[in-house]
């Protein structure tokens, strides 16, 4: 079975922010304490963590008392945003990239189904903040998209 797969360092930055959603927004969290919670490789998570502050939705503290918190509350950051900061803009195909295009556009039979695609990962994403995740455990969802590969 071939997967269309979000790439790793989204799925990371992911579970970053949702740890930090979780915290104390008070509560700085270091680098180190994210990655071993999350099963995150260290070196890997500095990089995204900095996308996730040009971003603006992490911020960084310096000093002993030192780390990392939300920029804003989860109720206020999208999944969107969350990929958005670390892979830039969201295309399911190139056709749907602005910056891209595609010669093959005004022949395409395919153009439509794409449009749509992208019109519902978009909404999916835009509409789904970090707090959402904070009230729903994966076993649920898990068992529920079950039925979506079987369709395919």
């Amino acid at each position: 079975m071939s997967l269309m797969q979000i790439p790793r360092r989204v799925d990371y930055g992911l579970r970053a922010v949702i740890y930090l959603s979780v915290q104390d927004p008070e509560r700085c969290c270091s680098i180190t304490e994210i990655a071993t919670q999350q099963g995150v490789p260290k070196k890997f998570l500095e990089k995204i963590i900095q996308d996730l502050i040009r971003g603006g939705l992490i911020k960084s503290k310096r000093g002993s008392c030192g780390g990392y918190t939300l920029a804003r509350s989860p109720e206020k950051i999208s999944f969107y945003e969350v990929i958005e900061a670390i892979e830039g803009p969201i295309a399911v195909n190139a056709c749907m990239d602005q910056h891209m295009g595609c010669e093959q556009l005004p022949r395409c039979s395919m153009v439509n189904v794409w449009s749509e695609v992208q019109r519902k990962v978009t909404e999916v994403f835009t509409s789904t903040t970090i707090a959402d995740l904070k009230r729903k455990p994966c076993r649920d969802l898990i068992s529920g998209s079950a039925s979506l590969s079987s369709a395919a």
